[in-house]
């Protein structure tokens, strides 16, 4: 079905702003998923009429320009970066994504930096950065951001306390000077149809393309996924304050309950005096180090990490990036031709 052959007031006219700002056909972003959001699935995203995003993650420099290079071996469509504003290399690496012509940079993991902010700008790159609240997203819009993602708890990977539902009817109809994506748990078309028609001006979207035909990971990662229900995708668990965790919403399995029991050992050294605090929290972060690559790139499933949303209920099969936009668009405007009807 080709959706941009529907009458005008349609899906597509509902995307327009975010298809504008992004270049593309279909306003729907790539989630950034380290070691699966790299060339070949961004690539396939993009010449799908989506816009792929790549995830630099903990990339340096010189890694992060092969990959561009890369991609854009693989199309010549729009694509972006996601950048975390943590990486001790940060400005570097927007440098990069400017000299390699990015035309949109993602900042994530925190506020992103003002130098950086105006870097990108003057370099010529739009700026996409994430906003869970509403004072942040207003905050971030004078700062200089051109476009903002809301993401909510249901996303997959380090998460923030408030779900989607709440964080659109919260940001969505206060913030209209720049287009809002949204993210978190969006599986299905009617979902992305109610967004749209909440103010939205596209989605972002990452665990649905987790299995996508041209995705890099590992057969036993996708199985994992097409097994996994929404209720399987839970956020680790904090057992003391005194050594807070970042949520991470991921599959359960033999890791997660050594994980649990890791916390508590260490907890335990600390009250014994056996270990410093600040020892102790380096510990346990450390403990997931490696864990996504072992999961996504080696296969091993019991003891790597599965980061997942809750949308990992409505990952079925292993299908081409392409024919999962279509699927998403035609449920959409299959809703919005019902509602019509009916009305």
């Amino acid at each position: 079905m080709d959706v941009f052959a529907t009458p005008a007031g349609a899906v597509d006219s509902l995307m327009a702003r975010g298809a504008a700002f992004l270049g593309t056909r279909y306003a729907i972003l790539g989630g950034a998923m380290s070691w699966v959001s790299e060339r070949n699935l961004v690539a396939a995203l993009s010449n799908a009429g989506a816009f792929g995003v790549i995830a630099c993650g903990a990339m340096m420099p010189d890694r992060l320009a092969e990959e561009i290079a890369g991609t854009q071996a693989l199309t010549d469509k729009p694509f972006g970066v996601n950048l975390i504003t943590m990486h001790p290399n940060l400005m570097e690496l927007v440098q990069v994504c400017l000299d390699a012509k990015v035309g949109h940079i993602v900042f994530a993991g925190g506020i992103p930096p003002g130098p950086a902010i105006k870097a990108a700008k003057e370099g010529g790159a739009k700026v996409i950065c994430f906003a869970p609240a509403l004072a942040l997203a207003k905050k971030l819009v004078r700062s200089g951001a051109d476009a903002l993602v809301i993401e909510g708890s249901e996303a997959g990977g380090h998460i923030g306390p408030v779900s989607l539902t709440v964080l659109a009817q919260e940001i969505l109809p206060h913030i209209r000077d720049v287009p809002v994506f949204v993210a978190g748990g969006i599986g299905r078309g009617e979902a992305i149809l109610s967004y749209l028609e909440m103010g939205a001006a596209g989605v972002q979207i990452g665990t649905r393309f987790v299995c996508a035909t041209e995705s890099i990971a590992h057969p036993n990662f996708k199985r994992a996924f097409i097994r996994g229900a929404a209720r399987d995708a839970m956020p680790t668990v904090q057992l003391d304050e005194s050594f807070p965790v970042i949520p991470v919403r991921a599959l359960q399995n033999e890791g997660t309950k050594r994980f649990l029991e890791h916390q508590a050992e260490v907890i335990r050294r600390y009250k014994a005096g056996e270990v410093a605090k600040e020892a102790g929290q380096l510990d346990i972060e450390h403990f997931w180090a490696g864990a996504l690559r072992r999961a996504v790139i080696d296969g091993d499933v019991e003891n790597g990490s599965l980061m997942a949303g809750q949308s990992v209920g409505m990952v079925t099969k292993e299908q081409p990036a392409a024919e999962i936009i279509a699927e998403l668009l035609e449920q959409a405007q299959a809703a919005l031709t019902a509602r019509r009807a009916g009305a």
